[in-house]
């Protein structure tokens, strides 16, 4: 099947009808945005966010965990697919830590609650979905680092940061029922010193 189309910029009025597809020089059809680039599941009520403020990670890959963790429920009718990650350090590490995300899966279990962090639609004043994040929870297996993000280290706040970055994953770690994303860091962090975010469309199965 060809696709036939325009190669260059077309000045189009607003009543036109039927105009032909605008291509590049390599037969490629080009695009613009023509609102911000997440607009279209957020208009749909599929987009969802949380944060916490003032947390000490776990270290490492240990189950009872503190930090942010991202889970999707065993039985859930949706895919989290997690899109960008915010997270800063307000106090030095007591000593240097890798820092990303880790991930984890269980199809019979899912992750114990314990202490819940507030979720939000990202379309104001929509319900929720179906992902839940916890600042504190059990881990029903133990996780693996999936992504580093920087290294959390020990100077100063105020002469060497200890880190901090927002993260845009681009949908590359989708989280299926059973599953979990959660913040990493090598070795605990300062105290009280994490703050964190998550945002992430929910797709169904």
């Amino acid at each position: 099947m060809i696709f036939e189309g325009v190669v260059g910029i077309q000045n189009n009025p607003d009543s036109a009808n039927s105009t032909p597809i605008r291509q590049g020089h390599q037969g490629d059809v080009l695009v613009s945005e023509l609102h911000g680039r997440y607009y279209e599941p957020t208009y749909r009520k599929s987009m969802f966010g949380g944060s916490i403020v003032g947390q000490v990670t776990t270290v490492g890959v240990a189950t009872t965990y503190t930090g942010l963790c991202l889970s999707n429920p065993v039985g859930s009718s949706v895919n989290l697919v997690l899109n960008k990650v915010g997270i800063t350090f307000l106090v030095a590490f007591p000593a240097a830590a890798a820092v990303g995300i880790m991930t984890g899966y269980n199809g019979s279990t899912s992750v114990t609650h314990t202490t819940p962090a507030v979720v939000r639609n990202k379309y104001v004043g929509a319900g929720v979905g179906s992902g839940l994040l916890d600042s504190a929870c059990t881990l029903p297996i133990a996780p693996v680092l999936d992504t580093v993000f920087f290294a959390g280290l020990t100077g100063a706040i105020t002469t060497v940061t200890a880190g901090d970055a927002i993260v845009d994953l681009e949908g590359t770690i989708i989280i299926p029922p059973g599953g979990y994303g959660a913040i990493y860091t090598s070795t605990a962090s300062g105290a009280a010193s994490m703050a964190a975010s998550m945002t992430w469309e929910e797709v169904p199965l």
